[in-house]
């Protein structure tokens, strides 16, 4: 069953940052989707952003507003899928159809400097399937992000607040 994004991209105004993820996660045991980008309880995005920048991002109401002080936008590369067994891993999504225009609409209205994949899958889709784009942009840095899957355990979480210190821009 093709399933659409339940999230539309979020940009304040004059983003400077992107911020691409794959697509929306769900319980796979219930079936419950979540109600904003990385708020699937086991996922790591949120707590790695309360330690980098030492504030609460309990709701998505406090994790805008942290965005829009940072001028990071959000999306993922993701429109449609399907997946398999019910999963929210990445290599169990198929059939894909691209965001490709609202992320295209993001880079045309915005100063973006950096692009921040939330994954080597991610990376890997983009520079396949979004190659219009690099060319159009080639002053936009790429960087790819350790995954904030709690699944990528090769790397503990404080090294994963580290490296997202590192890239995230100081407030």
């Amino acid at each position: 069953m093709l399933e659409t994004n339940p999230f539309s991209v979020y940009c304040p105004p004059n983003a400077k940052y992107f911020i691409l993820g794959s697509f929306a996660a769900k319980d796979g045991k219930s079936g419950v989707t979540y109600d904003w980008y990385y708020s699937n309880g086991r996922n790591q995005f949120w707590p790695i952003l309360e330690n980098v920048y030492n504030t609460e991002l309990k709701n998505r109401q406090s994790q805008q507003d942290l965005f829009k002080k940072l001028s990071i936008a959000v999306a993922d590369i993701i429109y449609q899928c399907e997946r398999k067994n019910n999963s929210s891993l990445d290599v169990n999504l198929a059939n894909f159809v691209y965001n490709l225009s609202p992320i295209t609409k993001v880079l045309q209205e915005n100063l973006i400097e950096k692009i921040l994949f939330t994954s080597r899958f991610v990376e890997k889709e983009y520079k396949r399937h979004f190659k219009g784009l690099i060319e159009e942009f080639p002053n936009i840095e790429l960087i790819t992000l350790p995954s904030p899957s709690p699944r990528y355990a090769t790397m503990q979480k404080e090294e994963k607040i580290r490296r997202y210190g590192q890239v995230f821009p100081k407030l």
